[in-house]
């Protein structure tokens, strides 16, 4: 299994803005950090922000933060709001045209395995991914000089 970049973009997004507390932040500053293209990451933003994930501040001075505590962030979550497809193979999909199908044991395999990693993921919130121990290397890769608990 392969998750798109739109969701790997989704998961940093979140992990900068976590880092930064209620400062607000700026789609160009994040993708400067990331090194990521800037359009990319207003159609991320805003999928984000939909999903109740990241509040926007319009406005002078306005930008980014998150919506809600980065406790409340469950990994497996987000995967499953922005990845678009997570049908893992053809007889998953409602086009489905594979003939062996109906004897297959494949769907149920791979369908116990989407499910264990989606069960992991939700084990596990964004503010772990900002622990005390990881937070500070990782604002120093992303030059972020602030960080707000």
């Amino acid at each position: 299994m392969r998750l798109t970049l739109y969701t790997d973009y989704s998961l940093r997004v979140l992990i900068y803005l976590g880092l930064r507390g209620n400062e607000l932040s700026t789609i160009q500053s994040i993708s400067n950090a990331y090194g990521i293209s800037r359009n990319h990451l207003m159609k991320v933003v805003q999928e984000l922000a939909r999903e109740g994930y990241v509040e926007s501040v319009r406005g002078q001075g306005g930008g980014l933060r998150l919506r809600r505590p980065a406790a409340e962030i469950r990994l497996g979550e987000v995967v499953k709001k922005m990845e678009p497809d997570l049908a893992l193979v053809e007889c998953f999909r409602a086009d489905n045209r594979c003939v062996i199908t109906p004897a297959c044991q494949l769907p149920a395999i791979l369908s116990r395995a989407l499910t264990a990693f989606i069960d992991e993921l939700d084990r596990h919130t964004l503010a772990e991914l900002l622990s005390v121990s990881t937070a500070s290397e990782i604002a120093d890769l992303l030059d972020i000089k602030q960080i707000e608990p």
